[in-house]
């Protein structure tokens, strides 16, 4: 029952997922749309958390794992439930992130968690600033 549910969980994410290739951002680009997510997001090798968790090493990483941060019993709950960061995951979350996560928690059967909302309200509509952000973010890795 679980498998299945983890595969409509992954149908859910790529139904709502833009057709066009991941994150093929520039990330120069994505510098500079970065900015309105700096005032609550930090990277780079002096990043703390703030409002919003530090995102280095942000691809491939489990939701609601960054330490000494404080999230959302949504984002809580999605990170119980499995969800990773991936270039696809992020594309979807950027746009909505509290209807994402609740997407997700359904579709991974913990449907009864998905109350509440996420703490990031912001929302990057726009593909190409999403993908741009996206190649920028992968930049900050544990090696740069």
């Amino acid at each position: 029952m679980k498998t299945v549910l983890s595969a409509l969980g992954v149908a859910a994410v790529l139904a709502f997922a833009p057709t066009a290739a991941f994150a093929q951002g520039d990330a120069k680009k994505g510098e500079r749309a970065f900015k309105r997510c700096a005032a609550c997001h930090k990277v780079g090798p002096k990043a703390r958390n703030g409002v919003g968790p530090m995102l280095n090493d942000l691809i491939g990483r489990k939701a609601g794992t960054v330490e000494k941060y404080k999230y959302s019993k949504l984002n809580l709950a999605a990170g119980e439930a499995g969800l990773e960061w991936t270039e696809e995951n992020l594309m979807v979350y950027l746009v909505d992130p509290s209807k994402f996560l609740k997407e997700y928690l359904k579709a991974n059967g913990a449907a009864d968690k998905a109350k509440g909302r996420s703490k990031m309200v912001f929302k990057l509509r726009k593909e190409d600033d999403r993908q741009n952000v996206i190649a920028y973010l992968k930049t900050f890795t544990a090696t740069n």
